[in-house]
């Protein structure tokens, strides 16, 4: 199987010939190649041929650098939305097909910070009209941004919008049904449409929504945070005959635990999440800056091991 196949035959339920590895976001290509992703900052006063050059050059990093780490797919971060597109585009001229590539496509209310929180409480009871209408505005945008980043050449859109803490959602149930699950649908339901993958992010713990999430019919949830108590073996017998799931290998005992620790907890996610297909293999939120990039070899070791179906 190509890197693209194995992918979406793990997001769409099926047994591939190995199980697909990815990660969101991968920040230790300085480590690994001496060269970091493009960002827009890095963009600033530069000319228009000196930007294509350097998102050319920006393009062949991450084929580089996922082909190097033996990833299925992976996303294109920090550029705006015209950049991101030129990516893309320079990506499929430079063989790209071979790996499902990603871009966000969220457009949904996400954990507020601080004050905003607060604010955010406030608005729920006393301005809930015009909430929702932030919401559907939201909404109709990421829509509309999904479908011109699909012409340009995503294959699937990560939805990064964090819902939840370690102790559970910033919404009660009943308001994320009301908030949130409407819009997630639909956003959901345009990828499908355009023959797109979309996967669900949100960090935390996801139990008391985990229903709504299924119900709004990604293709894929992702991260499995086991430091807010998800476990992805409970979450396989739940809903691994409805929806893929994405990672589960414990980030915080990557930079803090034992390497023992590190590897049962990637084996503990490839024995429960491999079996029966639709599982794609990747830490609990992403590989870090200041992550030893030999912790997350030791990941990938483990994986290669026991990768095989």
């Amino acid at each position: 199987m190509t890197h693209k196949e194995r992918m979406i035959t793990a997001l769409t339920l099926g047994v591939p010939d190995r199980v697909p590895t990815m990660e969101l976001e991968f920040q230790l290509s300085p480590e690994l190649l001496g060269k970091a992703f493009l960002t827009e900052e890095d963009l600033k006063n530069k000319s228009p041929k000196e930007i294509d050059l350097l998102l050319h050059e920006n393009a062949a990093l991450h084929l580089e650098v996922y082909s190097r780490l033996e990833h299925d797919a992976f996303g294109v971060h920090y550029l705006n939305e015209e950049h991101t597109a030129k990516t893309l585009r320079y990506l499929k001229q430079m063989g790209g097909e071979d790996f499902l590539v990603f871009v966000h496509g969220d457009g949904t209310f996400a954990l507020p910070d601080g004050e905003e929180m607060v604010s955010f409480a406030y608005r729920m009871y006393d301005e809930p009209e015009a909430l929702l209408q932030e919401a559907d505005v939201l909404c109709r945008r990421a829509i509309e941004r999904n479908r011109r980043l699909r012409e340009a050449g995503a294959d699937a859109f990560i939805l990064c919008s964090d819902y939840c803490f370690n102790m559970g959602p910033f919404l009660s149930p009943a308001k994320f049904r009301e908030l949130i699950t409407p819009f997630l649908t639909r956003i959901i339901q345009d990828i499908r449409r355009m023959d797109a993958y979309a996967i669900k992010h949100t960090d935390g713990d996801i139990m008391p929504i985990l229903d709504q999430l299924v119900q709004a019919n990604p293709h894929a949830i992702h991260s499995l945070d086991p430091m807010a108590g998800v476990d992805i073996r409970r979450i396989k017998e739940l809903v691994g005959d409805r929806v893929a799931l994405c990672g589960n290998v414990n980030c915080a005992l990557m930079q803090t635990g034992t390497e023992e620790e590190v590897v049962q907890s990637a084996q503990y996610c490839l024995r429960y999440g491999k079996p029966g297909g639709g599982y794609v293999y990747c830490t609990s939120n992403v590989p870090f800056r200041g992550l030893p990039l030999e912790r997350y070899l030791l990941v990938l070791d483990v994986w290669k091991k026991h990768r095989d179906y």
